[in-house]
């Protein structure tokens, strides 16, 4: 199983899903648009990412997919088409019309890339439409979403589960 950060804005989430993909044993991350890396302009290790991810940087598999909230969507999109032809069943975790809850997914092929989003705006539309499914964690409280490190641990363990 791989997984797919979509223009998430937080060092310290990033770095959180860093530490849960290795326990999960997430094979591979795309780090698409403006999600952080664990190293800075000049290739050096963040301080702040590493205090989050407490070394998984160096257990997990990472890829740069763009590099602006401007070029993501297009670069996204490019990813989870050759994703789609390497024979990965795409799904996304999103609170959506068309989404189901995390519990009933059954995965209809092998192997699975799975996309948590941007921690304000989500996946957009035009991603979720090229999605094969879509997840969502029912809410029973006040808020409306989690925060999308624990959405992506929540998704990966139970994606896991059914693998």
């Amino acid at each position: 199983m791989i997984a797919i950060l979509y223009n998430i804005r937080s060092v310290h989430n990033v770095g959180s899903i860093f530490r849960t993909a290795d326990a999960a044993g997430i094979k591979k991350l795309y780090l698409c648009g403006i999600t952080p890396t664990p190293l800075d302009r000049f290739k050096q290790k963040r301080k702040d990412f590493i205090k989050a991810s407490l070394g998984a940087e160096d257990s997990v598999p990472w890829e740069k997919v763009g590099s602006t909230i401007h070029d993501a969507q297009e670069k996204t999109l490019a990813l989870m088409q050759r994703l789609k032809k390497d024979g990965h069943e795409i799904v996304a975790v999103e609170q959506d019309t068309n989404s189901i809850p995390y519990t009933s997914y059954h995965p209809a092929q092998k192997p699975v890339a799975f996309m948590v989003g941007n921690e304000v705006d989500g996946i957009p539309k035009e991603i979720l439409a090229v999605s094969d499914t879509i997840l969502d964690i029912p809410m029973y409280g006040t808020k409306e979403s989690l925060n999308v490190s624990v959405a992506f641990g929540i998704a990966a363990f139970e994606i896991k589960k059914v693998l």
